[in-house]
């Protein structure tokens, strides 16, 4: 239940954190990046996490609980989605960058119709309202939804290309080193602390490879940071664990 752990300056830290995570890397890329065709793969790949996924089994094996992680998880990940939406389709290899309009009414088309923001919309009510799903319906749900992240990462694996990603892999070290000095200072500890470090520290999703190749932008790229990003994320975890706990802060 969401509302019973509802703590409003966690859920606007993590709300103006991904907004800051996004568009600030979103911009530097713009900037820094010679190959204008990854700007939009790598944006997403580089800020966007395994929140959902990885972050409350994640916090479950160390406090044997949820903790603040469904909290972070209904802060950011809709964002992470409107905001992967929005700059997939400004970076779209395809796109028209002459017609402004255009671009904007295409972006807010696959915002109303992204499939992972409709699965969001419907699935929150059920935890603010406390309705639960009857047994065959959540099994079947389930059982569908477990199919979803090994066929992704048959795809992915499928694509990846090593040599495009290992230099361009940011997330795992470098937004946890800004973020937490922030998170600290603010008084975030325990579970809060560790739902953080799963929104700016956790692998690349699969989602990304598969919002990627549907929306125009380089899918290949983004295969590989994924690949890249889950097999160095055991080494990274592990240390951002470690030094958080022999600071004491969890």
């Amino acid at each position: 239940p969401i509302k019973d752990a509802f703590d409003p300056k966690f859920v606007i830290f993590c709300m103006v954190g991904t907004t800051i995570m996004f568009m600030g890397i979103w911009a530097l890329t713009t900037i820094f990046m010679k190959d204008k065709s990854m700007v939009g793969a790598f944006t997403q790949a580089s800020a966007r996490g395994s929140a959902a996924v990885l972050g409350i089994a994640f916090v479950q094996n160390i406090y044997g609980n949820s903790g603040m992680t469904p909290l972070m998880i209904v802060s950011a990940v809709p964002l992470y989605n409107i905001y992967s939406v929005i700059i997939l389709t400004f970076c779209a290899n395809d796109q028209d960058h002459s017609n402004r309009a255009a671009t904007i009414k295409r972006a807010c088309k696959n915002i109303l119709t992204n499939p992972i923001i409709l699965g969001i919309a419907a699935g929150v009510p059920f935890s603010l309202l406390n309705i639960e799903l009857p047994p065959l319906v959540l099994k079947t749900v389930t059982n569908v939804a477990q199919t979803a992240t090994p066929m992704a990462l048959l795809a992915v694996g499928a694509g990846f290309e090593g040599r495009k990603a290992i230099k361009k892999i940011i997330k795992l070290i470098a937004l946890p080193a800004i973020y937490f000095p922030f998170a600290i200072a603010m008084g975030f500890r325990e579970s809060a602390l560790v739902a953080i470090l799963i929104m700016v520290g956790s692998p690349t999703t699969v989602t990304c490879y598969i919002m990627a190749k549907n929306m125009g932008n380089d899918d290949v790229l983004s295969s590989s940071i994924i690949v890249m990003a889950t097999l160095l994320s055991s080494v990274t975890l592990t240390f951002w664990i470690f030094l958080l706990r022999s600071m004491g802060l969890i």
